[in-house]
């Protein structure tokens, strides 16, 4: 009886549960509650599932999960840990760029192309990022880098982020990538107060007029153009720039329809899975239950509240220059949450004019803003990286 005592107390003093203290189990419940939100909720599901279970794992003792390589150079074997291994796509800013191939892939530029002044939208709409940097730098005792990864919340671009974290601030990666996430999926509730706060009934009822029919050249032209002049003018947004427009090649140009089915089908999701894992891995207690990560949370959102401002704001300014045939309502999609910023722009404007029908004008802005947060995150690692 005695041996068998001090057997089970070996194994009980060896195992995962002698070795938990409350932080562990705090992080452990909240990885179960984002699970919940996932899957229960269906916030961003197909990321946060991952993301939440990876920080589960992360937070199991004695896994061995995150282990460094070790060789012993005798035998010229050795051993690494699983998440060590996955994690190196990540800090290598490899998921990020081949997700953006498959949004690249994902995307029509066409009402981008039939009406270019949305450019303008998707740029105003990244006042966030630069308005969350001031604060982060000015108010709460952020880094300048730090401060910059975190701006990048505001663009509600999830792997832009997740890059821009992993070469400014990798310490703050896992607040960065859940704030950015719980946004996006929280866009349909966070936008449609601000859009009604910042625009008159009479403009959110305006129909707007049919876009023109954009050619297979101009949407063949416009990636190889695009990849040119914003990757000479800033180099550092060439990984998602780059695959962005690749993506797009594949979609428009008609001789690579296979490829362009695996970017935007199997490839996206079979990288979203060491993407959303990787993530939860560096979600561990003493990197995520801080000060910083409450402040994480409401720069998140005074960003993507910002950026929403930022497009609506000039949006209004179209529909006086347009005199009245410009929807302000389509410049909250300048934001890059692709299509969920742009249906949403349909659906507050269909409640005010049930015969609007703004979508295909709000893609315009929605995806000039994932060019743009691409660059904005290129310009801050370009400023910021060291």
């Amino acid at each position: 009886m005695n041996f068998l005592i001090k057997v089970l107390s070996a194994i009980f003093s060896t195992s995962g549960f002698a070795n938990l203290d409350i932080k562990t189990v705090i992080m452990l419940f909240i990885s179960c509650v984002l699970l919940y939100m996932g899957i229960g909720k269906k916030f961003e599901p197909l990321l946060l599932v991952p993301i939440a279970f990876g920080m589960l794992l992360a937070n199991l003792p004695l896994t061995g999960l995150f282990n460094e390589p070790v060789i012993d150079a005798a035998t010229h074997t050795g051993s690494v840990g699983f998440m060590w291994t996955l994690y190196q796509g990540v800090q290598f800013a490899i998921y990020p760029s081949i997700i953006f191939m498959g949004i690249g892939a994902m995307t029509d530029f066409g009402p981008l192309l039939a009406n270019p002044i949305s450019l303008l939208l998707g740029a105003a709409a990244q006042l966030g990022i630069f308005t969350a940097f001031l604060l982060a730098v000015l108010f709460l005792g952020f880094t300048p880098a730090q401060a910059a990864a975190i701006g990048v919340i505001g663009g509600a671009d999830g792997p832009t982020a997740i890059l821009t974290a992993s070469k400014l601030a990798v310490e703050l990666l896992p607040a960065i990538a859940i704030a950015a996430y719980s946004y996006m999926a929280l866009i349909p509730l966070i936008q449609p107060p601000i859009m009604k706060a910042l625009t008159s009934k009479e403009a959110r009822k305006v129909k707007m007029s049919q876009l023109r029919v954009v050619s297979k050249t101009e949407k063949i032209i416009f990636p190889i153009a695009v990849t040119l002049f914003v990757v000479l003018l800033i180099p550092d947004t060439a990984p998602l720039i780059g695959m962005l427009m690749l993506g797009n090649l594949f979609r428009e140009c008609g001789v690579t329809d296979r490829l362009s089915d695996t970017a935007q089908n199997a490839l996206i999701n079979i990288v979203t899975i060491p993407l959303g894992l990787s993530v939860g891995f560096k979600a561990t207690a003493s990197t995520f239950l801080t000060g910083q990560t409450l402040a994480i949370v409401f720069l998140g959102l005074a960003a993507f509240c910002l950026s929403t401002a930022g497009g609506l704001l000039l949006g209004d300014v179209m529909y006086i220059v347009s005199k009245g045939k410009i929807n302000p309502l389509i410049g909250s999609a300048g934001v890059s949450a692709v299509p969920m910023a742009a249906r949403v722009s349909q659906t507050v404007g269909q409640k005010e004019n049930p015969s609007n029908f703004l979508l295909m004008h709000a893609m315009g802005p929605n995806v000039a803003g994932v060019i743009g947060s691409a660059v904005a995150a290129g310009f801050m690692i370009k400023v910021f990286g060291g």
